[in-house]
């Protein structure tokens, strides 16, 4: 069973994986330090510490294994050889609703690299599905809970920070 592979740009690739060098070493460094400080306190049955610490330890192990099989499945883009009209990864696209007018830009993203915030948002979300693929002129629906939401493509370019 092969996995879809997950695009990223060279630099969301090298975020990631400068954030999980920090969480292996750093964070479960000090993770390990208080299960074994509250481990020293005694007995183990009644020892809220040391449950919280290895329960702390759980989730971050569970992080830093999600983050490796991201880097295991990244497929490194060169955003310069895309199509230039088209919304694609790396597109900074220009859309307008056409319920209410309102105009946002989004930019199309791999993990590592999503801040909504920033309106970068990840090509496997609701609205980025929506929106890959079209060109100016055309109509992207998504789907959200609230129904149908239609955005009319205005501007498509590339986003080379």
């Amino acid at each position: 069973m092969s996995e879809d592979r997950i695009p990223m740009t060279r630099e969301g690739f090298d975020k990631l994986k400068t954030e999980l060098d920090k969480l292996s070493s750093v964070d479960m460094i000090e993770i390990t330090r208080r299960v074994a400080a509250a481990r020293d306190l005694g007995d183990l049955s009644e020892n809220a510490e040391y449950h919280a610490a290895r329960e702390d330890q759980g989730i971050l192990q569970a992080r830093i294994d999600a983050m490796r099989a991201k880097l295991a499945r990244a497929l490194i883009i060169d955003v310069s050889s895309l199509p230039k009209d088209v919304a694609v990864f790396g597109s900074k696209v220009t859309v307008r609703e056409t319920d209410s007018d309102d105009e946002e830009e989004f930019h199309l993203v791999g993990p590592g690299e999503d801040d909504p915030y920033k309106n970068k948002i990840l090509i496997s979300s609701p609205i980025g599905q929506g929106l890959l693929g079209k060109k100016v002129g055309d109509i992207a629906e998504v789907s959200a809970p609230s129904g149908i939401i239609k955005f009319k493509i205005l501007k498509i370019e590339m986003n080379l920070q």
